[in-house]
């Protein structure tokens, strides 16, 4: 076994919200390798046509399996999720996981039967989510807030803005005047926000998100492939980065290596306008 490569994981979203899954799959499997791709030149995909997600998720992924062959592909992206995984799974062998909101495990958690569901527009007028609520959650009261501006706050953290508190304190009223206990966060990007949500909901109880389950799911993949061995030992070399590169399809945010590094997620390399000709790499350490 200590011949063997470390397994890679690919995880994809359209801005920085899936770091929050990829800091879970690195918290569960310390072994694995991963790389981080971001469409950031597509941001955000919620106001999107279907079509032009679908095209520019292939695309991305496709061109990221060829430079850097994974054993797994994460879409953490929910809004790409709804739509894009039967096209992956159909164009690479590469298993593909994508991400549900947490509405079994939150209907599970929440004692009063009030949940808070907080994702996106696009997502909280989707038909499947009516359904994951029909069928996990029938029995309890859903309050759902679709809000524009948590994804931007949220990509806005790189550059070190703070999150307006007044704003998002507006925001989470409907929440508050439902009495939920339980949130959903059905976004990738709003674990990153946790700590002001915390601050506008304090009687919330529990929050629940996606990651810890597709950690899980990544590991169970892992196992049938005989790999989850690998995977959950720590690298023999612990300064050596967990992310062997993050890439973005436009620009690289600035200060985005000091940002993953403080979620444990230090990238080896990071390269803007990826995928081109010349790509715009820089060391993570001058990034």
């Amino acid at each position: 076994m200590s011949g063997q490569s470390p397994p890679r994981v690919l995880v994809f979203d359209s801005g920085i919200g899936g770091l929050s899954v990829a800091a879970c799959i690195h918290q569960h499997l310390p072994g694995a390798d991963l790389v981080y791709l971001a469409d950031n030149a597509g941001f955000p995909y919620g106001d999107k046509p279907e079509a032009v997600v679908i095209e520019r998720s292939c695309t991305l992924i496709g061109r990221a399996l060829e430079q850097y062959p994974a054993d797994i592909v994460v879409v953490a992206c929910n809004t790409a999720s709804t739509v894009v995984l039967p096209h992956l799974r159909g164009m690479t062998p590469v298993p593909v996981v994508g991400v549900v909101p947490a509405i079994k495990p939150a209907a599970a958690k929440t004692r009063n039967r009030r949940i808070g569901l907080l994702a996106t527009p696009a997502t909280v007028r989707r038909p499947y989510l009516d359904r994951l609520i029909e069928e996990f959650a029938g029995d309890c009261r859903v309050e759902r807030i679709g809000h524009h501006g948590l994804v931007r706050w949220a990509e806005d953290l790189v550059a070190g803005n703070v999150v307006p508190a007044a704003e998002l304190w507006e925001a989470m009223a409907a929440f508050r005047e439902a009495g939920v206990d339980t949130v959903v966060l059905g976004c990738t990007h709003y674990p990153l926000l946790l700590e002001n949500l915390r601050q506008s909901l304090p009687a919330v109880e529990f929050w629940v998100d996606s990651g810890e389950a597709i950690a899980r799911r990544v590991a169970w993949l892992l196992d049938q492939a005989g790999q989850l061995a690998v995977a959950r030992s720590p690298v023999a070399e612990p300064a050596s980065p967990p992310v062997t590169a993050a890439l973005f399809s436009g620009p690289a945010p600035e200060g985005i290596a000091v940002f993953m590094a403080g979620l444990g997620l230090s990238p080896r390399r990071v390269h803007g306008a990826w995928p081109a000709e010349l790509l715009v790499a820089t060391e993570a350490g001058s990034a």
